[in-house]
């Protein structure tokens, strides 16, 4: 068999423009009765339908978004590797961690710290450490609101979801992304393809263009968030809470053979480490069994000999196995 050409391997990395759901999240909070109950209805068929959307029109100041990808791309300047390179792994007590890989596999530098229910930051690089803190606040109260808003589409009481992840002390992973790194890409993915755990995943970013989601359909779909709009996808541990009503969603990031850098910041909203997460018994009966085993959401991250910081997915082990 011959091998693939360059064409063919990206043209397997190919996706469609197809229309992702924009929900306004001032609508949510309307103090118009009529105008509050249909924005929640289009939250839950954006939930349940596609499991990610768009959010405009939400509480984050336009320059708290200016200001942290700017400091991003100064912070990544290919002259200061060397101040970076301390972050590098040492062990799975990290609260901070900078690597930068090229490879077949994945092509991008990042850096990764735990925002809440402390915060870490590069210590030698205070101005920008204010501004992530900053960013990471005002992204907490926004996804406390959602989670109000997604416990009512759900038909429970405001703090629903608050209190099956205990929120308030919820583990939150933040992870800064170049595309390709600051040096040659060694093929097209940028991140292979994989879910997120936790409750919620919200992304910003500087150009559109790389980031693609598999859709409910079994399409890939190309994401192109507006100005100053954030990217919500659902987290593999609401769709364990829910028992699969609202699923988490495969998504993939392909670079552009180092034509354009792309600047991504995302935060991975989870529930508190020591709080154990099941299907809740609203979504179990006769005609929806359990289909997922309940263990706390550390020993979830851990799952694969992972360190927290990594946060990767563990879904397909905490399924129930069909007999």
């Amino acid at each position: 068999m011959a091998p693939c050409t360059e064409t063919q391997i990206w043209n397997s990395y190919s996706a469609f423009d197809d229309e992702i759901p924009t929900v306004d999240y001032s609508l949510l909070f309307s103090h118009d009765p009529a105008q509050r109950f249909m924005a929640l209805e289009f939250l839950r068929h954006a939930c349940e339908e596609f499991g990610f959307f768009y959010l405009v029109n939400h509480t984050i100041p336009d320059a708290v978004f200016d200001g942290i990808l700017k400091g991003i791309s100064n912070y990544f300047d290919p002259t200061t590797l060397n101040e970076r390179n301390i972050y590098r792994k040492k062990g799975p007590l990290d609260t901070i961690r900078w690597d930068q890989n090229s490879s077949s596999g994945e092509n991008r530098e990042y850096l990764k710290l735990f925002a809440h229910p402390k915060f870490h930051a590069p210590a030698k690089a205070s101005g920008f450490s204010k501004i992530i803190e900053e960013y990471s606040k005002e992204m907490r109260k926004l996804v406390d609101g959602l989670a109000k808003a997604i416990s009512k589409t759900l038909g429970f009481e405001e703090h629903y979801i608050e209190k099956a992840f205990n929120l308030k002390s919820g583990f939150d992973v933040m992870a800064m992304n170049l595309y390709p790194p600051n040096s040659t890409s060694k093929g097209p993915v940028g991140l292979p393809e994989h879910t997120d755990p936790g409750f919620m995943i919200t992304l910003i970013q500087d150009v559109n263009g790389g980031l693609q989601i598999l859709s409910h359909k079994g399409k890939w779909i190309n994401a192109y968030i507006p100005h100053h709009g954030i990217l919500i996808q659902l987290g593999d541990h609401l769709e364990i809470l829910t028992n699969g009503k609202y699923k988490s969603h495969i998504h993939r990031v392909i670079v552009d053979n180092n034509k354009v850098k792309r600047i991504s910041v995302v935060s991975l909203h989870g529930p508190s480490l020591d709080k154990v997460i099941s299907p809740g018994r609203e979504f179990v009966d006769d005609e929806h069994p359990k289909e997922y085993h309940g263990t706390t959401y550390k020993a979830s991250l851990e799952a694969n000999g992972c360190d927290l910081i990594d946060v990767q997915s563990s879904l397909q082990d905490l399924r129930i196995l069909k007999p």
